[in-house]
């Protein structure tokens, strides 16, 4: 392969060629179609499919199409029915379609990269399940990529197919294990125009802090920490409390030699008598990802079965679907609702009874929707007994502390609620967490606990923390302010933009179906030394066009206006899309 080999979407220019060539292949060459006297051959889905184009210079070698599932409908559906074939009904199905290849380019790798690149852009997407068509001559190339008959045939003029299907981690697992050498020869081999990442995280996570790249994770100077406004995270914009800072300055010498309270009692303690829950049902850790994977690791297998919301904080999937290996069903939550949970239609997603764990994070990342504790409260009650609930409420505090559903996880073994306290005091750094649970669950957890889970300056932060409620309530209001403000700032910038506002410390932008991508506009903002958040992994409701972005104090905000403004001003044309470097997959930490 030439090191000009690119990969990109397609252009207007490329259409044509596009056409023409799907004429030669799949009338001409395979007589799927009867020939058409112009030399071309479209498709019903042109104006809404993805064409992925690999190219060196003006030769085109081949490409690759794909259908969203926002489109409403498929290839497939001119061949089967939805009740012949329900899974064209999932609301995360992704088809990939036509991957054609210039005769002279077919024993070469453009069409392996072109399997790659449609496979990276529906994971950028939220994609979490692909479906094909593949000739029964080539089915062993689809075979070993991943891809499984689904006992479905289709039969198009002289061209038989097999109905595919796989889940997108594990083709990207496949891939990786079985290809991953080759990709990573071949990357450097490849100018990737796409607007995601040529590979995947190693962990198959997508976390955020993508801002630290600038700074420098090797700690070796910070003098950048000023410069970059990190909205890719949900840190607060505001400095914890004074006693906090005092209680860290004091002595930090002491603090950083010093073995904390093996079981951060006094931390406990001090979570008990601002919440006023007994101590007993309490449980500590380094943050709601460490309680994370310590409850739903002893809790679950890959034999149990888990209702997640969709859109919804990634670590749940991460953990579940990646680490685990449960089966997870998702509750989808939809922009026409506004993003809210309907308690009836969530009572009778669990009515069944069929999973052992259902996740709400409320108020939700990232939607930012609050769910009145009084439904919730109502479907919980009416849910079968074997049906454990966790709740995260990491952002409550900016909603109403009053919500929390701590006082019926103190008495109800089946539900847990789990509380940050990185995101509400202002404690991202210090990593200090709490759940509550009954009794019998808390102890069963702490048993799984190591010591000393809390290190001392994050036990000693939390507990001055806590002890000023009216500092932190009167910065949550600020927040609020603050959010409206930014909201109405980026309104301005363009009429097609959609500004949704949450009830935390954030809000989401959604670009317009015909603007440019909510990866471009990230990697365009990077440029200003402002990172942002894309949604689009999280779900495909977002549909690619959507950012988070954290409030930050008045200054930063209006430098994330400035940099959405300047984005948009370049990205309005249409130029070809970003390299590599400038996107790299960006998430959320806890």
């Amino acid at each position: 392969m030439s090191p000009d080999l690119q990969l990109r979407t397609a252009t207007p220019d490329d259409l044509d060629w596009i056409h023409e060539l799907r004429h030669r292949v799949y009338a001409e060459e395979l007589g799927q179609h009867a020939p058409d006297p112009a030399g071309r051959l479209r498709d019903g889905l042109d104006g809404d499919n993805v064409y992925l184009v690999a190219a060196r210079g003006a030769d085109r070698m081949g490409f690759v199409s794909l259908t969203p599932p926002w489109v409403g409908r498929y290839g497939l559906d001119k061949y089967l029915t939805r009740d012949e074939l329900p899974l064209l009904a999932e609301a995360d199905l992704f088809e990939v379609r036509i991957l054609t290849v210039e005769p002279r380019w077919r024993a070469t790798a453009v069409a392996p990269l072109l399997m790659h690149a449609a496979l990276r852009w529906i994971a950028s997407r939220g994609g979490r399940r692909v479906v094909a068509m593949g000739r029964t001559e080539l089915l062993a190339m689809y075979l070993a990529v991943g891809l499984r008959p689904i006992g479905r045939t289709v039969h198009s003029g002289a061209v038989t197919f097999e109905v595919l299907t796989a889940d997108v981690a594990e083709l990207t697992k496949n891939a990786m294990d079985r290809y991953g050498t080759t990709l990573e020869r071949l990357r450097s081999t490849v100018d990737w125009r796409l607007d995601m990442a040529f590979a995947p995280r190693p962990d198959g996570c997508e976390h955020g802090g993508a801002f630290f790249t600038a700074i420098g994770t090797d700690f070796r100077s910070l003098e950048r920490r000023e410069q970059i406004v990190a909205a890719d995270v949900l840190d607060a914009w505001f400095p914890p409390a004074p006693g906090v800072r005092a209680a860290l300055t004091q002595d930090p010498g002491w603090a950083a030699r010093t073995s904390p309270p093996t079981g951060a009692e006094g931390l406990i303690a001090e979570i008990a008598a601002t919440r006023s829950l007994p101590a007993e049902t309490l449980a500590v850790g380094a943050g709601s990802s460490d309680l994370i994977f310590r409850a739903f690791g002893q809790w679950l297998t890959p034999e149990s079965r888990v209702l997640l919301m969709d859109p919804g904080y990634g670590e749940y999937a991460h953990v579940t679907e990646r680490v685990i290996g449960c089966r997870v069903d998702r509750f989808r939550l939809r922009r026409e609702d506004g993003w809210r949970i309907d308690p009836a239609r969530l009572s009778a997603a669990v009515a069944s009874g069929r999973y052992d764990l259902v996740v709400v994070v409320n108020p939700n990342n990232p939607t930012g929707r609050h769910a009145p504790a009084a439904e919730l409260r109502a479907v919980i009650a009416g849910a079968p007994a074997g049906t454990r609930w966790w709740i995260d409420e990491a952002y409550l505090g900016y909603a109403d502390l009053d919500e929390s559903l701590a006082d019926l996880a103190a008495t109800d073994p089946r539900v847990v609620v789990c509380s940050s306290l990185s995101k509400m005091y202002a404690l991202s750094g210090m990593r200090a967490a709490y759940l509550v649970a009954e009794p019998a669950v808390a102890a069963q957890l702490r048993r799984w606990t190591p010591p000393w889970p809390v290190s001392l300056p994050s036990q000693l932060a939390a507990v001055a923390a806590l002890r000023d409620p009216a500092y932190y309530r009167e910065c949550w209001q600020r927040t609020h302010t603050l959010r409206k403000q930014l909201a109405a700032k980026l309104a301005e910038l363009d009429d097609s933009l959609l500004i949704e506002e949450s009830v935390a410390n954030f809000l989401s932008v959604t670009l317009p179906s015909a603007g440019p991508s909510a990866a471009r506009l990230v990697a365009e903002c990077r440029r200003h030394d402002v990172y942002l958040r894309d949604l689009s992994p999280l779900s495909p409701e977002y549909q690619g066009r959507t950012v988070r972005i954290a409030v930050k104090n008045t200054a930063g905000n209006a430098r994330i206006v400035a940099a959405c403004r300047a984005a948009l001003k370049v990205l309005r044309p249409g130029p070809p899309a970003a390299s590599p470097s400038a996107v790299p997959a960006v998430g959320s930490a806890r």
